[in-house]
Protein backbone atom coordinates (compact mmCIF):
# COMPACT_ATOMS: atom_id res chain seq x y z
CA UNK A 1 0.00 0.00 0.00
CA UNK A 2 3.01 2.34 0.16
CA UNK A 3 4.91 1.72 -3.09
CA UNK A 4 4.52 5.44 -3.91
CA UNK A 5 4.54 6.81 -0.37
CA UNK A 6 5.53 10.50 -0.20
CA UNK A 7 5.60 10.80 -4.00
CA UNK A 8 3.62 13.39 -5.95
CA UNK A 9 2.18 12.28 -9.29
CA UNK A 10 0.67 14.39 -12.05
CA UNK A 11 -1.49 12.53 -14.57
CA UNK A 12 -3.08 14.08 -17.65
CA UNK A 13 -6.25 12.62 -19.09
CA UNK A 14 -7.11 11.37 -15.61
CA UNK A 15 -10.80 12.20 -15.79
CA UNK A 16 -11.73 8.82 -17.25
CA UNK A 17 -10.49 5.51 -18.61
CA UNK A 18 -6.85 4.52 -18.19
CA UNK A 19 -5.87 7.90 -16.74
CA UNK A 20 -8.48 7.63 -14.00
CA UNK A 21 -7.46 4.05 -13.25
CA UNK A 22 -3.81 5.10 -12.94
CA UNK A 23 -4.73 7.99 -10.64
CA UNK A 24 -6.76 5.77 -8.32
CA UNK A 25 -4.10 3.06 -8.23
CA UNK A 26 -1.27 5.51 -7.55
CA UNK A 27 -3.26 7.15 -4.77
CA UNK A 28 -3.94 3.72 -3.28
CA UNK A 29 -0.16 3.20 -3.18
CA UNK A 30 0.37 6.38 -1.19
CA UNK A 31 0.94 9.03 -3.86
CA UNK A 32 -0.63 12.45 -3.75
CA UNK A 33 -2.11 12.91 -7.19
CA UNK A 34 -2.77 15.93 -9.38
CA UNK A 35 -5.66 14.84 -11.60
CA UNK A 36 -5.53 16.81 -14.84
CA UNK A 37 -8.11 16.73 -17.60
CA UNK A 38 -9.63 19.03 -20.17
CA UNK A 39 -13.01 18.31 -18.60
CA UNK A 40 -12.77 19.96 -15.20
CA UNK A 41 -15.80 18.14 -13.82
CA UNK A 42 -14.33 14.76 -14.76
CA UNK A 43 -11.06 15.69 -13.07
CA UNK A 44 -12.97 16.74 -9.96
CA UNK A 45 -14.84 13.42 -9.90
CA UNK A 46 -11.59 11.44 -9.98
CA UNK A 47 -10.11 13.65 -7.27
CA UNK A 48 -13.23 13.15 -5.16
CA UNK A 49 -12.86 9.39 -5.49
CA UNK A 50 -9.27 9.59 -4.28
CA UNK A 51 -10.18 11.83 -1.35
CA UNK A 52 -13.13 9.62 -0.39
CA UNK A 53 -10.66 6.74 -0.05
CA UNK A 54 -8.46 8.83 2.24
CA UNK A 55 -5.92 10.03 -0.31
CA UNK A 56 -4.66 13.45 -1.32
CA UNK A 57 -5.68 14.88 -4.68
CA UNK A 58 -5.83 18.07 -6.70
CA UNK A 59 -8.16 18.55 -9.67
CA UNK A 60 -6.66 20.60 -12.51
CA UNK A 61 -8.36 21.70 -15.72
CA UNK A 62 -5.85 21.70 -18.57
CA UNK A 63 -5.66 22.08 -22.32
CA UNK A 64 -2.51 20.14 -23.16
CA UNK A 65 -2.33 21.77 -26.59
CA UNK A 66 -1.84 25.17 -24.94
CA UNK A 67 1.66 25.77 -23.57
CA UNK A 68 0.50 28.26 -20.96
CA UNK A 69 -2.08 25.80 -19.68
CA UNK A 70 0.51 23.03 -19.38
CA UNK A 71 2.87 25.34 -17.50
CA UNK A 72 0.05 26.37 -15.15
CA UNK A 73 -0.85 22.70 -14.56
CA UNK A 74 2.68 21.85 -13.44
CA UNK A 75 2.90 25.04 -11.40
CA UNK A 76 -0.37 24.31 -9.60
CA UNK A 77 0.81 20.80 -8.74
CA UNK A 78 4.08 22.00 -7.23
CA UNK A 79 2.37 24.85 -5.41
CA UNK A 80 -0.16 22.44 -3.85
CA UNK A 81 2.17 19.55 -2.97
CA UNK A 82 5.61 21.15 -2.85
CA UNK A 83 7.29 18.83 -5.35
CA UNK A 84 6.79 16.65 -8.42
CA UNK A 85 8.09 13.09 -8.64
CA UNK A 86 5.98 11.41 -11.31
CA UNK A 87 4.51 12.70 -14.58
CA UNK A 88 2.18 10.59 -16.69
CA UNK A 89 1.51 12.14 -20.10
CA UNK A 90 -1.63 10.24 -21.00
CA UNK A 91 -3.65 12.53 -23.28
CA UNK A 92 -3.72 11.53 -26.94
CA UNK A 93 -5.69 10.10 -29.85
CA UNK A 94 -7.01 11.14 -33.25
CA UNK A 95 -10.40 11.31 -34.95
CA UNK A 96 -10.69 8.15 -37.10
CA UNK A 97 -13.26 9.90 -39.30
CA UNK A 98 -10.60 12.38 -40.45
CA UNK A 99 -7.42 10.37 -39.80
CA UNK A 100 -7.71 7.98 -42.74
CA UNK A 101 -5.21 6.63 -45.25
CA UNK A 102 -2.58 8.93 -46.70
CA UNK A 103 -4.48 10.16 -49.76
CA UNK A 104 -7.67 10.84 -47.82
CA UNK A 105 -6.07 12.19 -44.65
CA UNK A 106 -7.39 15.54 -43.45
CA UNK A 107 -4.17 17.52 -42.99
CA UNK A 108 -5.78 19.65 -40.29
CA UNK A 109 -6.31 16.44 -38.33
CA UNK A 110 -2.64 15.54 -38.81
CA UNK A 111 -1.60 18.90 -37.36
CA UNK A 112 -3.99 18.39 -34.45
CA UNK A 113 -2.60 14.88 -33.89
CA UNK A 114 0.95 16.22 -33.61
CA UNK A 115 -0.15 18.89 -31.13
CA UNK A 116 -2.32 16.57 -29.03
CA UNK A 117 0.04 13.60 -28.86
CA UNK A 118 3.63 14.75 -29.43
CA UNK A 119 3.79 18.43 -28.57
CA UNK A 120 1.71 17.95 -25.42
CA UNK A 121 4.05 15.18 -24.24
CA UNK A 122 7.09 17.30 -24.99
CA UNK A 123 5.63 20.28 -23.14
CA UNK A 124 4.62 18.22 -20.12
CA UNK A 125 8.16 16.89 -19.84
CA UNK A 126 9.70 20.32 -20.48
CA UNK A 127 7.86 21.92 -17.57
CA UNK A 128 8.09 18.96 -15.19
CA UNK A 129 11.79 18.23 -15.62
CA UNK A 130 13.21 21.23 -13.69
CA UNK A 131 11.17 20.24 -10.64
CA UNK A 132 12.26 16.60 -10.88
CA UNK A 133 15.90 17.61 -11.25
CA UNK A 134 15.57 19.89 -8.21
CA UNK A 135 14.06 16.99 -6.24
CA UNK A 136 16.96 14.71 -7.14
CA UNK A 137 15.13 12.58 -9.71
CA UNK A 138 11.77 11.42 -10.93
CA UNK A 139 9.85 9.20 -13.30
CA UNK A 140 8.10 10.18 -16.52
CA UNK A 141 5.60 7.76 -18.06
CA UNK A 142 4.42 8.51 -21.59
CA UNK A 143 1.49 6.78 -23.23
CA UNK A 144 2.33 5.45 -26.67
CA UNK A 145 0.36 2.73 -28.50
CA UNK A 146 0.89 -0.48 -30.44
CA UNK A 147 -0.14 1.72 -33.39
CA UNK A 148 3.34 3.22 -33.19
CA UNK A 149 4.88 -0.20 -33.88
CA UNK A 150 2.90 -1.51 -36.85
CA UNK A 151 1.27 -0.24 -40.03
CA UNK A 152 -2.50 0.03 -40.44
CA UNK A 153 -5.07 0.70 -43.12
CA UNK A 154 -6.27 3.94 -41.51
CA UNK A 155 -5.27 6.44 -38.81
CA UNK A 156 -1.91 7.09 -40.45
CA UNK A 157 -1.46 10.13 -38.21
CA UNK A 158 -2.03 8.16 -35.03
CA UNK A 159 0.63 5.60 -35.86
CA UNK A 160 3.10 8.31 -36.80
CA UNK A 161 2.62 10.43 -33.68
CA UNK A 162 2.77 7.46 -31.33
CA UNK A 163 6.02 6.37 -32.97
CA UNK A 164 7.27 9.90 -32.29
CA UNK A 165 6.28 9.59 -28.62
CA UNK A 166 8.33 6.41 -28.38
CA UNK A 167 11.45 8.11 -29.76
CA UNK A 168 10.87 11.22 -27.66
CA UNK A 169 10.79 8.96 -24.61
CA UNK A 170 14.16 7.46 -25.48
CA UNK A 171 15.77 10.86 -26.04
CA UNK A 172 14.53 12.24 -22.72
CA UNK A 173 15.81 9.12 -20.96
CA UNK A 174 19.27 9.63 -22.43
CA UNK A 175 19.39 13.39 -21.88
CA UNK A 176 18.21 13.43 -18.26
CA UNK A 177 19.32 10.06 -16.92
CA UNK A 178 22.39 11.75 -15.37
CA UNK A 179 19.92 13.76 -13.27
CA UNK A 180 18.25 10.53 -12.08
CA UNK A 181 15.13 11.22 -14.12
CA UNK A 182 13.77 8.09 -15.76
CA UNK A 183 11.52 8.20 -18.81
CA UNK A 184 9.60 5.19 -20.11
CA UNK A 185 6.55 4.60 -22.27
CA UNK A 186 3.61 2.23 -22.20
CA UNK A 187 2.05 0.95 -25.42
CA UNK A 188 -1.47 -0.31 -24.73
CA UNK A 189 -3.23 -2.60 -27.15
CA UNK A 190 -7.02 -2.92 -27.23
CA UNK A 191 -8.35 -1.84 -23.84
CA UNK A 192 -12.00 -2.01 -22.83
CA UNK A 193 -12.43 1.67 -22.06
CA UNK A 194 -15.81 3.37 -22.46
CA UNK A 195 -14.43 5.12 -25.54
CA UNK A 196 -13.66 1.78 -27.21
CA UNK A 197 -16.82 -0.06 -26.17
CA UNK A 198 -19.11 2.85 -27.03
CA UNK A 199 -17.64 3.48 -30.47
CA UNK A 200 -16.89 0.05 -31.93
CA UNK A 201 -19.51 -2.47 -33.09
CA UNK A 202 -19.54 -5.81 -31.28
CA UNK A 203 -18.12 -7.72 -34.25
CA UNK A 204 -15.03 -5.47 -34.23
CA UNK A 205 -14.62 -5.97 -30.47
CA UNK A 206 -14.84 -9.73 -31.03
CA UNK A 207 -12.18 -9.49 -33.75
CA UNK A 208 -9.87 -7.63 -31.37
CA UNK A 209 -10.21 -10.46 -28.87
CA UNK A 210 -9.53 -13.00 -31.62
CA UNK A 211 -6.22 -11.43 -32.62
CA UNK A 212 -4.96 -11.26 -29.05
CA UNK A 213 -2.84 -14.10 -27.71
CA UNK A 214 -4.97 -13.84 -24.57
CA UNK A 215 -8.72 -14.39 -25.08
CA UNK A 216 -9.85 -11.08 -23.62
CA UNK A 217 -9.31 -7.35 -23.86
CA UNK A 218 -7.38 -5.42 -21.26
CA UNK A 219 -8.97 -3.15 -18.69
CA UNK A 220 -7.88 0.37 -17.73
CA UNK A 221 -6.50 -1.10 -14.51
CA UNK A 222 -4.22 -3.45 -16.48
CA UNK A 223 -2.45 -0.41 -17.91
CA UNK A 224 -2.67 1.51 -14.65
CA UNK A 225 -0.81 -1.21 -12.74
CA UNK A 226 2.07 -0.97 -15.23
CA UNK A 227 2.15 2.81 -14.75
CA UNK A 228 2.34 2.31 -10.99
CA UNK A 229 5.33 0.01 -11.48
CA UNK A 230 7.07 2.57 -13.70
CA UNK A 231 6.33 5.35 -11.20
CA UNK A 232 7.71 3.34 -8.29
CA UNK A 233 11.29 2.72 -7.19
CA UNK A 234 10.80 -0.92 -8.19
CA UNK A 235 11.66 0.20 -11.73
CA UNK A 236 14.64 2.36 -10.68
CA UNK A 237 16.95 0.68 -13.23
CA UNK A 238 14.49 0.90 -16.11
CA UNK A 239 14.60 3.88 -18.46
CA UNK A 240 14.20 4.59 -22.15
CA UNK A 241 12.01 1.52 -22.52
CA UNK A 242 8.67 0.77 -24.14
CA UNK A 243 6.47 -1.69 -22.26
CA UNK A 244 3.96 -3.22 -24.67
CA UNK A 245 0.79 -4.14 -22.78
CA UNK A 246 -1.42 -5.61 -25.48
CA UNK A 247 -2.48 -9.12 -24.54
CA UNK A 248 -0.01 -10.46 -27.08
CA UNK A 249 -1.65 -8.70 -30.04
CA UNK A 250 1.65 -7.68 -31.64
CA UNK A 251 3.26 -11.01 -30.73
CA UNK A 252 0.76 -13.30 -32.41
CA UNK A 253 1.10 -14.17 -36.08
CA UNK A 254 -1.91 -12.97 -38.12
CA UNK A 255 -2.38 -16.59 -39.19
CA UNK A 256 -2.42 -17.96 -35.64
CA UNK A 257 -6.19 -17.70 -34.99
CA UNK A 258 -6.94 -19.68 -38.16
CA UNK A 259 -4.13 -22.20 -37.64
CA UNK A 260 -5.33 -22.84 -34.08
CA UNK A 261 -8.26 -24.72 -35.61
CA UNK A 262 -5.76 -27.16 -37.16
CA UNK A 263 -4.70 -28.41 -33.74
CA UNK A 264 -6.09 -31.79 -32.65
CA UNK A 265 -8.76 -31.64 -29.94
CA UNK A 266 -7.55 -31.52 -26.35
Amino acid sequence: MDRLKEKVALITGAGSGIGRAAALLMAAQGARVAVADREGQAARETADMIEAAGGGALAVTVDVMDEGSVAAMVGATVEEFGRLDVLCNHVGGTDPRADLDLLRLDMAEFDRAVALNVRSTLLGCRYALPHMIEAGGGSIVNTASVAGLVGDVLQISYGAVKAAVINLTKSIAVQYGPHRVRCNAVAPGAVATPALLDNLPQNVVDDLKRINALPYLGTPEDIGHVMVFLASDESRYLTGQLLVVDGGMTTQSPAAPTRRAMLPPD
